[in-house]
């Protein structure tokens, strides 16, 4: 029988309402069900005696009752376990679109339990799939640009074509590929490593981004983009240049593919001296995201919908690597709402703290 069949055949016997669950606590549902059960056994000896039972047929009598309530009031303590305990026994299975469905609106430990697996159940579920993606994703990225340097070589090596600087040069095109697309998996690959080391560095935001933006405006040469720096020349931060230009790359070649030809993608950035931070904003007029699908682009190939900008999809790593490279920085990279358009919203600190090193306010700092 498949895992499927099996969870839905046991899902049927445990779809029922909890009959307790109603506290913030077990300990206190517990505590109400033997208050709820004592009181009713000794209301049902008191009764019992009272019209003339013998003390030895009520007593047995009152404790039946006593295990009967007990047993109907904790089924709703014990089904979600139980559900619990059969997802776990799929999942283990290989079926990860199992959730649990008791309990998951109770505010106590076992309804908290309930979500928090349902979280990890779908977090597993798309880890899963991701899994069975990769192998597809990265052999479709590499198949273009190698199929394209094969039949431009084999062309050149049978004097189909001649080797002109133009054909040269669309042959460095997808070298250029290939390159970016392993260097996004070498980068993927230290993610998930947890291993990166950074080179602190202190530098000019505004020369840092303007010379960031150099080679995407030529990469973007017939697109008409216009991009827009907003940065005054005074604000200066520590970082590791080579990890944040990844991150700023990745996030301004996303607007700028998910921008339609001739729009404008601004960037303007500001400091936060209240919390010593940098806040660095990218936003592509006119297309908005969903605020559903904000926290999934973040995750590694998921590809962005095809839209009215140049392109759209890619290796679905861009902006995982940009997260990632902000997180390194103790930052954050999310999408905030703008009505303008797709903003991008980058908060980095302003001072490199070590991991060893005690937190430390901006100003602080600033007078080292």
């Amino acid at each position: 029988m498949k895992p499927r069949q099996k969870w839905d055949r046991k899902q049927a016997r445990l779809d029922f309402d909890r009959p307790i669950g109603l506290f913030s606590s077990l300990k206190m549902e517990l505590s109400v069900l033997i208050v709820i059960a004592t009181s009713i056994a000794f209301v049902l000896v008191w009764f019992l005696l009272k019209y003339g039972w013998s003390g030895w047929i009520a007593m047995p009598l009152t404790m039946i009752v006593a295990l009967g309530i007990t047993y109907f009031f904790s089924r709703g303590l014990i089904a979600p376990l139980r559900q619990l305990r059969d997802a776990a026994e799929a999942m283990s299975e290989g079926d990860y679109s199992v959730r649990v469905h008791v309990a998951t609106n109770s505010n106590d430990e076992i309804g908290q339990l309930a979500r928090t697996f349902n979280e990890m159940a779908e977090e597993l579920q798309h880890a899963d799939q991701m899994r069975r993606d990769v192998v597809a994703n990265v052999s479709h990225e590499l198949r273009t640009p190698v199929s394209a340097l094969q039949a431009m070589v084999e062309n050149m090596a049978d004097g189909v074509v001649e080797p002109t600087p133009a054909n040269l040069e669309g042959i460095l095109g997808q070298t250029h590929r290939l390159s970016d697309l392993i260097a996004f998996l070498l980068d993927l690959s230290r993610m998930e490593a947890g291993a990166a080391s950074l080179n602190i560095e202190r530098f000019c935001l505004h020369d840092f981004l303007d010379e960031t933006i150099e080679p995407l405006e030529i990469a973007d040469a017939g697109h008409a983009h216009d991009i827009m720096l907003h940065v005054d020349s005074d604000i200066w931060m520590e970082g590791d240049q080579d990890r944040l230009r990844q991150l700023f790359t990745n996030i301004i070649a996303n607007a700028l593919k998910h921008s339609a030809d001739g729009t404008s993608v601004l960037i303007e950035a500001r400091e936060n001296a209240d919390t010593g931070t940098i806040v660095t904003n990218v936003v592509n007029f006119g297309s908005q995201i969903p605020v559903e699908e904000r926290s999934d682009i973040f995750r590694r190939f998921v590809k962005g919908r095809s839209g009215p900008g140049t392109e759209s999809g890619g290796t679905g790593i861009g902006l995982s690597i940009a997260r990632w490279a902000a997180q390194l920085h103790g930052g954050t990279v999310r999408v905030v709402d703008d009505p303008r358009g797709a903003d991008f919203e980058i908060v980095l600190p302003k001072y490199h703290i070590a991991d060893d090193e005690p937190a430390t306010d901006g100003s602080a700092r600033a007078l080292l």
